[in-house]
């Protein structure tokens, strides 16, 4: 992200362009590639009037809904939000953003609503396409439907032209134009893949049994695959989601994630090697914990001074680097037994085992702290689970 103008924006533009260095490395190497399929983070979206984007694209972390959270809560309470679509409270939910971009006028004129994976696809392709897991970030889905939720967008004043027909997994796009084949050296067939990543995570976990799943990155999306949305009031207290997965619910709850581990890193010690952190962080005795999920975390000017700032109030605060980053690890494992007691609670169902994937999975010290406070088997897989789980949708269809 960067910030522009008071505001924190995506450069779409440069994200495309690497979108295209990385094709042209692929060719490069692969010369006889069939097919590619693009997944990125949820709830992000571009505006398009016509072929231009209605700039900026402004990234999640930015604080505007703060006035559309309340005006979109007066026209449909959260309840009845909640209910319909399944999907748990976050201040960056699309459906905020959206009523926000009706409120400054930014939705005058607009043709089309994509959300980044797709946008990408678009730009490579032409063809605009709506892909359902990603889509169900939006807050604007029909949890039985699987469509977008007509009503509640009447409801909104949001343009109804702009929710297109949702597609699977798995759908095709289209080819390259003859611009970027030329551009990257080689034509190729675009797919749709579970376009939200954590869709594509849960897919590339290699799980016999039902258990528990941590796609464990900038976030920690914790949750179960579900055969139906559970949008009881119990979980939407516990602020449980039901995403879309391929063929199944992803039942899980939003965990601040490594974003506090690595903005730590990045303010505190950024030419330290993990390795001598984590190292730091075991020979630390600091007991306290932090909610990790308190709104101070999202997107602070000093990550260190939002640890500061809540431990002050009953701890003592953190003395050395070593126990920021225990504290840091203290919560989320205390984050992780909280979820899972709600989790065990909500659906109904125990389990003795916890499975990890993604960067943080590579992290010992965490795993351990969230066995010991969890009283669960840690199944840690340091894979690319979202880089399989696309892949295998590509290849299975």
């Amino acid at each position: 992200m960067k910030e522009r103008d008071g505001r924190l924006v995506w450069d779409i533009d440069s994200l495309f362009d690497n979108v295209l260095k990385g094709i042209r490395a692929a060719f490069a190497k692969y010369p006889k590639i069939r097919s590619l399929a693009v997944d990125t983070w949820g709830v992000d979206y571009v505006l398009l009037r016509g072929e231009e984007n209605i700039a900026p694209c402004i990234a999640y972390r930015d604080d505007r809904t703060d006035t559309a959270i309340d005006a979109v809560h007066t026209r449909i309470p959260f309840a009845t939000l909640y209910e319909k679509t399944g999907i748990q409270f976050q201040p960056f939910n699309t459906v905020y953003r959206l009523y926000d971009d009706l409120q400054r006028g930014r939705l005058d004129g607009a043709t089309d609503f994509l959300m980044i994976p797709e946008y990408l696809s678009y730009r490579l392709t032409g063809i605009k396409t709506h892909e359902y897991t990603n889509a169900t970030t939006t807050g604007l889905v029909n949890a039985a439907t699987g469509e977008y939720d007509r009503a509640l967008i009447a409801a909104l004043g949001l343009p109804a032209h702009l929710f297109g027909k949702l597609s699977q997994p798995g759908t095709r796009v289209g080819m390259l134009k003859p611009e970027i084949a030329q551009a990257v050296g080689g034509q190729i067939e675009v797919v749709l893949c579970a376009s939200h990543d954590t869709a594509s995570a849960v897919e590339g976990i290699p799980m016999t049994e039902s258990a528990p799943y941590i796609s464990s990155g900038t976030w920690s999306l914790l949750g179960l695959k579900v055969p139906q949305a559970i949008t009881d009031a119990g979980s939407r207290k516990a602020n449980y989601s039901n995403e879309g997965g391929v063929g199944y619910v992803r039942y899980q709850k939003n965990i601040m994630g490594m974003w506090v581990v690595n903005r730590l890193k990045d303010e505190l010690c950024p030419d330290k090697p993990f390795p001598e952190i984590i190292d730091e962080a075991r020979q630390s005795e600091y007991a306290a914990c932090v909610d990790v999920n308190d709104s101070a975390f999202l997107a602070p000017v000093s990550m260190k001074g939002a640890f500061d700032d809540r431990l002050d109030r009953e701890h003592q605060k953190p003395r050395t680097i070593g126990d920021y980053f225990r504290c840091a690890f203290n919560s989320l494992a205390e984050s992780y037994k909280t979820a899972l007691d709600e989790l065990r609670k909500n659906s109904g169902k125990d389990f003795d085992t916890l499975y990890i994937v993604g960067g943080g999975a590579k992290n010992g010290l965490l795993n351990e702290l969230t066995e010991t406070v969890c009283r669960i088997r840690v199944k840690a897989l340091p894979i690319e689970a979202t880089a399989i789980g696309n892949l295998k949708i590509q290849i299975g269809r």
